[in-house]
């Protein structure tokens, strides 16, 4: 396998499939970081926030890790796929969610390089609360062998030390809607079912900054005015993206309504775990949750 290196500059290795990665892994004995993109990396070193490795594996070698397919009853992505691929991409539009979560990521000019499993591994990334609402697996090569991981679950295991920072993210999975389950909806004279999407992202300017607060939501409205289907996530800034279960039992099969708007701020308030930093304090960043997913819910009831 390649490798290039000098001097106090890290050596770099570009392995060639994951046979050779496996065992690059096992020689170097974690004396190495992984990079594909390499955007948030710079920016530590750069920043001091973290030391250069004393040895890089470049992954943008290994086969089928940037390819975007759909394969029994789920998009997959492959890891290293370049996030501008995905914000275009016709079969990643049918989670729009996800695609206007990748359009306010920095500028164009990273969104080239960036990769969508490297804003995920970040673990702070802004793709990860419309992932959560779309129940996005994460698949991962590990000592084990390949396995299939829920994202939350994922997100968690960096809490209470399960997740395992030699471990490979080598594609995401996302569930597609049963065609023969709509197919169901329509004969039953469902044909008004209302789908909500809708993500925000407020960050501390414009453009090019890290967020202060991401939000979430995705569900169905049947035609009897009640919720179906909700899922709800809140994030931001370095703090742990995470589902809001209690927010989304408070809605379901209850008739959707602007009245809920107020009902739900209140609850991501109580819910939602977030921290305070030199920018925004933790009381500022559950309130604005609040008021985003309320605004959300304002804005689909009207």
């Amino acid at each position: 396998m390649p490798a290039y290196g000098s001097g106090a500059m890290p050596t770099v290795w570009q392995p060639q499939d994951l046979h050779e990665l496996s065992e690059l892994r096992n020689r170097l004995q974690g004396r190495y970081c992984f990079t594909a993109g390499g955007t948030l990396l710079r920016t530590q070193w750069e920043g001091g926030l973290v030391a250069s490795p004393e040895h890089l594996i470049c992954l943008s070698e290994l086969p089928g890790v940037s390819d975007i397919y759909a394969e029994e009853q789920q998009l997959v992505i492959g890891a290293l796929t370049r996030l501008n691929s995905c914000e275009v991409d016709t079969l990643v539009a049918q989670f729009p969610l996800l695609q206007e979560a990748i359009r306010v990521i920095a500028a164009p000019s990273i969104r080239n390089v960036a990769t969508l499993g490297g804003n995920i591994v970040s673990g702070v990334g802004d793709t990860i609360t419309a992932l959560l609402v779309y129940d996005a697996q994460l698949c991962w090569m590990t000592d084990r062998g390949m396995e299939i991981r829920s994202l939350a679950s994922w997100l968690s295991g960096g809490q209470d030390g399960r997740r395992n920072p030699e471990d490979v993210l080598v594609s995401i999975h996302l569930p597609i809607q049963d065609k023969d389950s709509l197919a169901v909806d329509m004969d039953h004279h469902n044909p008004h079912m209302k789908e909500i999407s809708y993500y925000r992202k407020l960050g501390r300017r414009e453009t090019f900054s890290a967020s202060l607060v991401t939000v979430a939501m995705h569900g169905e409205i049947g035609v009897d005015g009640r919720w179906k289907r909700i899922a709800i996530a809140a994030g931001g800034g370095s703090g742990m993206a995470m589902r809001l279960p209690l927010c989304e039992q408070l809605l379901l099969d209850e008739v959707a309504s602007v009245g809920q708007a107020a009902v739900l701020a209140s609850m991501v308030m109580t819910e939602f775990v977030t921290y305070s930093d030199a920018f925004a304090s933790e009381r500022y960043r559950k309130q604005t949750a609040g008021n985003l997913l309320a605004a959300g819910l304002w804005e689909a009831m009207n």
